[in-house]
């Protein structure tokens, strides 16, 4: 039997051969990023506290005129800044006619003073009524579909000033009644 070799001793060059790969695996991660940011201290002052002012302001925000050849580049819904006679839809007998019985007498006489004037499905009326004061009546629909809003000396209600078209809320809560039309 042939003697047995000797064990060898580890090689020195595997050994270093091993951590030099693993030295060169981990340097990349080792603190070769990007120095950081240099953060530079700025005074910061408190915020300034919030006066309302004492008097209203003067300058008024002036909105710029169309021309009359001027075309507006955007369709959108109108909304009639003024009220317009309603030429006969509806009629005035179809006004007075909501209001017989409700709010006035079947046996007083009722007439016309203004309107009724229209703007975006709603109207208007100013009523003379025999031995009573005028009489205001806001309604809205089509003619056929007539719906009194309200009626009485003061028409300015909640209703109108909230869901009415401009020329109508200005006609009932700005202007007197029997006043002549303002919108």
């Amino acid at each position: 039997m042939p003697p047995t070799p000797a064990p060898r001793p580890p090689c020195r060059r595997s050994v270093t051969a091993r951590l030099t790969v693993a030295l060169l695996t981990v340097l990349p991660f080792a603190g070769c990023a990007a120095p950081p940011e240099r953060r530079v201290a700025v005074p910061v002052a408190p915020p300034a506290p919030v006066v309302p002012p004492t008097t209203p302001p003067t300058a008024l925000a002036v909105l710029p005129t169309l021309s009359s050849t001027a075309v507006p580049t955007t369709p959108g819904p109108t909304v009639a800044a003024v009220a317009v006679a309603c030429a006969g839809r509806p009629s005035t007998d179809r006004v007075i006619g909501l209001l017989r019985g409700d709010v006035l007498p079947r046996s007083v006489s009722v007439r016309a003073v203004t309107g009724p004037l229209c703007a975006d499905g709603w109207q208007y009326t100013v009523l003379a009524v025999s031995g009573h004061e005028e009489l205001q009546a806001v309604t809205r629909g089509e003619p056929g579909a007539l719906v009194l809003v309200t009626a009485g000396t003061d028409v300015c209600s909640i209703e109108v000033k909230a869901t009415a078209p401009p020329a109508i809320r200005t006609l009932a809560c700005e202007a007197g009644a029997g006043a002549p039309p303002g919108a």
